[in-house]
């Protein structure tokens, strides 16, 4: 299967920093990647990265065959590249149907489909953005990349912060999104073990480079790597004391 999403030895950061050294990774159309690590490895870099909103050094990226690189941000999402930032980044001041139809280009998802796919949005859609609880804010932030019909989303942290019963319909979403839509995506998510369970491979930044690569159903199964890079353990995440 050809790849959709192309990285290719890239190395990027902010201002003179490198974040990112010589990192590569691809990404089949219809296949979904769960980008892990612990905090300030790079993995927000990377999708930041792909987005086009860091510095770039040096490496490619392709889309489909296409070189998007040298491209602005509004150029790779014009391309194909979907994006869900950590911030959300709806408009707070429009009601969330606006919120849509502001943004949706020709395809499968209409905002039909998403308020399908969100009833909470559909019940709320003459609600402003800041009328909607964080859980709310991320479903429309996911809906609104929905509407552009990317070839490829990217997530970071999207269950962050949210109440438990929120970060379960968020999961059955973009499961359906996922596996049953076949969107391709790539996710950043601290919780390895919930989002394992959502996509087909996986892979493991430490320091800005590629430390581990598995199939996500593997990978849940790894203790031994979950833990070592990953501090995950059976009753959950390792805490780490900070040494005086």
């Amino acid at each position: 299967m050809p790849d959709l999403l192309s990285v290719d030895r890239l190395s990027a950061g902010y201002g003179e920093a490198v974040v990112l050294s010589g990192i590569s990774l691809s990404l089949a159309e219809g296949q979904s990647l769960a980008l892990l690590g612990r905090n300030g490895m790079g993995k927000t870099t990377l999708i930041n990265s792909i987005v086009g909103v860091t510095r770039y050094f040096s490496g490619t990226i392709a889309l489909d065959g296409l070189d998007i690189t040298r491209l602005r941000p509004d150029q790779r999402a014009h391309a194909g590249v979907g994006w869900v930032p950590q911030e959300r980044n709806i408009f707070k001041s429009l009601t969330v149907h606006e919120n849509l139809t502001a943004v949706a280009q020709p395809g499968r998802w209409t905002t039909h489909k998403v308020y399908e796919l969100f009833p909470r949005l559909d019940e709320r859609r003459q609600n402003l953005g800041n009328q909607l609880s964080g859980g709310e804010q991320q479903m429309l932030a996911v809906a609104r990349a929905l509407v552009l019909n990317p070839r490829v989303m990217l997530l970071d942290e999207p269950l962050e912060g949210l109440a438990p019963i929120i970060v379960e319909e968020l999961l059955g979403a973009l499961r359906r999104i996922i596996r049953e839509e076949g969107m391709s995506a790539i996710l950043v998510e601290q919780n390895a073990k919930k989002i394992l369970g959502v996509t087909d491979h996986a892979i493991i930044i430490e320091r800005g480079a590629v430390v581990h690569a598995a199939a996500s159903a593997t990978l849940l199964g790894d203790r031994a790597a979950l833990e070592t890079h990953l501090g995950v353990t059976d009753s959950g995440p390792r805490r780490f004391r900070n040494k005086k």
